[in-house]
């Protein structure tokens, strides 16, 4: 197998996106990435998408896009995995290259999700969970996080307030990123009046709807810097799964997926939890935070809230999370998000991060999770420079 670098990203500004379509908005990520690859034309594209399908109407995503870059001809196909689809697709692309079945691929992430009603996309969205155990009981995916929250707080008797630290790291962070969606503070007082969704799960607990595009090119490392003289190394690629129903885990609190993902990366790059300088970790949810801190090996079970509230999860704290705002303040575009997540750990180890910007980052970890924890796909990238 060969080894797979990144040679060129590329985003569009998350956002609510009224007058751009979906292919519009692949297409700017797309032409950003080649740009910065210094390349015209890829072996294959992959494209990461939820809800095309439901909310736009426009499935086959992969011929479309190709099609709408003037690639034509090429092997494309959109690849599914709920709110993890952006990742699920750079396991594919990454796979395509290591294999030698392809030599330079790009990956695409892109949703559109608000040119339809908030009903509309809430039902969309539950199609992540459980249809005939979850959703036909009229649970939400916005309940099923209220209810994982609810019993985190009953078993480690934390109060709410406890994990407001992550929502003011995320929009502090997203302050300089040009490309989030929020660029306005938070403060501990503002999350604590924030309006209730489905209690615990308040306003500022939860990530917004939004539209976005990022794309990525990879090729193999051996001639990687003949095409980008800062590329960056994909170190470890990794998927796990879990029961698609919370209550059918053992463990509701545990992420199981993340915990085996992680550790396969961890094997597979060689590396502990402590070697890594940041953590892009899927804050859709404030409660996701804190059980993918605990899940990933940095917090003990029950004390992924405490990291938040000791300042461990700034920019200089002893381990950086969310460094350009995360889904909370950056935005997730469900499909879209596991490719802004590669992107901003990307630039973070090329040194273009700008007043984010980790000094001497070497090693990152992204995580990207589909519905509540079902599937859950983690990425450790390495600095090449």
């Amino acid at each position: 197998m060969r080894k797979v670098a990144i040679i060129g990203v590329g985003q569009t500004p998350v956002s609510e996106h009224w007058d751009t379509s979906l292919r519009h908005l692949a297409l700017e990520a797309a032409l950003n990435a080649l740009q910065d690859a210094n390349i015209g034309r890829v072996d294959s594209i992959y494209v990461g998408n939820m809800l095309s399908g439901e909310i736009t109407g426009q499935s086959h995503l992969g011929a479309q896009i190709a099609d709408f870059l003037g690639m034509s001809g090429v092997e494309a196909m959109k690849i599914e995995a709920a709110c993890a689809s952006g990742s699920a697709a750079l396991r594919v692309g990454t796979l395509a290259v290591a294999s030698g079945m392809s030599d330079i691929v790009m990956v695409i992430g892109v949703e559109k999700m608000t040119d339809t009603s908030g009903q509309e996309t809430t039902a969309a969205l539950a199609m992540a969970a459980d249809g005939e155990y979850e959703v036909s009981q009229g649970v939400s995916f916005v309940a099923l996080n209220a209810l994982l929250m609810r019993r985190y707080m009953h078993e480690y008797g934390w109060e709410r307030e406890a994990f407001a630290n992550f929502v003011v790291n995320a929009h502090a962070n997203a302050m300089n990123n040009p490309n989030a969606m929020f660029h306005s503070k938070v403060t501990p007082e503002a999350y604590a009046r924030a309006t209730m969704i489905a209690t615990p799960v308040g306003l500022l607990d939860a990530s917004p709807v939004c539209d976005g595009a990022a794309a990525v090119i990879l090729a193999p490392e051996e001639y990687a810097k003949t095409l980008n003289p800062v590329p960056v190394r994909i170190r470890a690629s990794a998927v796990a799964t879990d029961a698609i129903a919370v209550h059918d885990r053992p463990d509701p609190l545990a992420l199981e997926a993340a915990r085996l993902s992680s550790h396969r990366a961890y094997e597979a790059a060689g590396i502990k939890p402590s070697d890594l300088d940041f953590f892009e970790l899927h804050d859709a949810f404030t409660i996701m935070a804190t059980l993918s801190l605990e899940a990933n090996g940095f917090a003990e079970r029950g004390k992924g809230v405490q990291m938040a509230l000791d300042g461990d999860i700034t920019l200089d704290g002893k381990l950086p999370v969310c460094t350009m705002g995360g889904l909370k303040a950056r935005g997730h575009p469900v499909g879209a998000t596991g490719l802004y997540q590669i992107v901003e750990a990307a630039l973070q180890l090329r040194g273009l991060a700008g007043k984010n910007q980790l000094p001497n980052a070497r090693l990152g970890m992204t995580q990207n999770i589909g519905g509540s924890g079902a599937t859950i796909i983690t990425h450790i990238l390495e600095s090449m420079s």
